[in-house]
């Protein structure tokens, strides 16, 4: 094994100290100290081949994540991703009676921006979304029982409800809404819904029908809506899942006055609220990628590779001849980075992921551990560099020290690093990042300071 973090006086002079590049030139330099015959060799090497392809997850758990995630984007280099979100009802506000002589008056689901004001694509045209009533029973799936532990994703730990699940829904809309998508300033959303529902409801509550004496009562009646996107939306949006579907009535009070009143509906359990993220890359370089077709190497895509939130792609990364330069026992290595370049910006319709993290696959492309922050067990995200107006790229910069240590372990045999969007935003966005090229390769560079002995 290397001597990682030898301590030594030497590797605090810089010039002593050496950047192995991967598209750097082979050379060896001899530097004495002190007029002594204690020579320490400098090196730079070009031994290390980066492989990075694009990699479709698969079982990308997408429920209580706390976002409502609803609408559709398109990209010329990367095709559409469209989201609709289902959700079971629960009884909320329900409690008081419905007094004598009181009327039905509208029926609405109300939602509001998520903290964050997500959005992604062109905000400047006016979106619809339909809501509709979901036909069979919501089920989580649990696929942790099986014999095999290395088929289970790391971030996968019971029963959930998956971004590829989809549930059958009554074709026609409860409701419809067409609405400008300024999120920023945009405060809530309500969308008028079928009347005939609304009265039925409203008379389950005025009789104190069995039906809605307890949630599991009112599932068996109504097992839920789904917020559906048009094919023509060119945004995707994040709402609150604090939403709230109202049977508003009206009765006279005491004092004579027309008053205002509602029944309302709530989310009742948010593991049950998921979002059915889809994607359509028909006509890009990724159009043969999907769910049984996992991975493209970058010779296949024009040496183009991409990683999105919500769908689950990923920047599957290689260094075949790592694992052997490391077990150099004459090496102490100081600092490993992994630089990631993107020509996309922070900023306009589709901004890259604000951070990204890595992730170790095994053989079997599941991701089953996280890289971590060097001597801790926090993950590391690491945050977007931008780039600047004289062409430089935006970047983000991993510290791979920790996980050099480890990648000659039993654990790490036959493994790869995965770059993915940062939790949770891989779970509840659209966010696309796409990786740079340099002399017609991926701009995916790794750099290692070590001390030759």
């Amino acid at each position: 094994m290397s001597r990682f973090f030898k301590r030594r006086n030497i590797r605090y002079i810089l010039p002593i100290l050496f950047i192995a590049v991967v598209s750097s030139c082979n050379k060896d330099i001899s530097i004495s100290l002190d007029g002594s015959d204690n020579n320490l060799g400098l090196s730079v090497t070009d031994s290390f081949t980066v492989n990075v392809s694009t990699f479709q997850m698969d079982n990308l758990p997408t429920a209580a994540t706390g976002t409502i995630l609803v609408g559709k984007a398109n990209s010329a280099k990367t095709g559409s991703i469209s989201s609709s979100s289902y959700f079971r009802l629960g009884l909320g506000n329900v409690s008081a009676t419905i007094p004598d002589g009181a009327i039905f008056d509208s029926l609405t689901l109300v939602i509001k921006p998520n903290q964050a004001r997500y959005y992604y694509g062109d905000t400047t045209v006016n979106q619809k979304i339909s809501v509709h009533e979901v036909t069979e029973n919501i089920i989580l799936r649990d696929i942790t029982t099986g014999i095999d532990n290395n088929l289970t994703p790391a971030f996968v730990t019971g029963p959930t409800l998956f971004g590829k699940q989809k549930f059958n829904y009554n074709s026609t809309p409860l409701g419809e809404l067409t609405f400008s998508p300024r999120i920023k300033s945009l405060d809530t959303l309500s969308v008028r819904l079928d009347q005939n529902l609304g009265n039925t409801l409203f008379n389950l509550f005025k009789n104190n029908d069995i039906k809605v004496s307890s949630n599991a009562n009112f599932q068996e009646f109504f097992k839920g809506m789904v917020i559906v996107p048009a094919a023509s939306n060119t945004a995707v949006l994040g709402f609150n899942d604090t939403l709230a579907v109202k049977v508003n009535y009206s009765y006279i009070g005491s004092d004579g006055f027309k008053t205002r009143a509602a029944k309302t509906f709530t989310i009742d359990s948010k593991s049950y609220q998921h979002n059915n993220i889809t994607f359509d890359r028909t006509g890009t370089p990724y159009a043969s990628l999907n769910y049984t077709n996992k991975e493209l190497k970058s010779s296949e895509t024009n040496q183009e590779v991409f990683v999105q939130g919500g769908t689950g792609v990923v920047a599957n990364i290689k260094i075949p001849s790592l694992r052997e330069f490391i077990l150099d026992e004459k090496i102490s290595i100081n600092k490993a980075e992994l630089i990631i370049e993107t020509p996309n910006s922070n900023t306009g319709m589709y901004p890259v992921p604000p951070s990204v993290m890595l992730m170790v696959a095994n053989i079997n492309g599941i991701p089953v551990t996280a890289v971590n922050f060097p001597f801790t067990t926090t993950i590391q995200q690491v945050s977007f560099s931008k780039g600047n107006d004289t062409g430089a790229n935006g970047k983000y910069v991993f510290d791979l020290i920790a996980y050099l240590k480890n990648i000659n372990t039993v654990n790490y045999y036959d493994t790869s690093l995965f770059l993915t969007v940062a939790s949770p935003s891989l779970f509840s966005t659209a966010n696309t990042l796409e990786i740079a090229k340099e002399n017609n390769k991926p701009k995916v560079k790794l750099n290692i300071v070590y001390t030759k002995f």
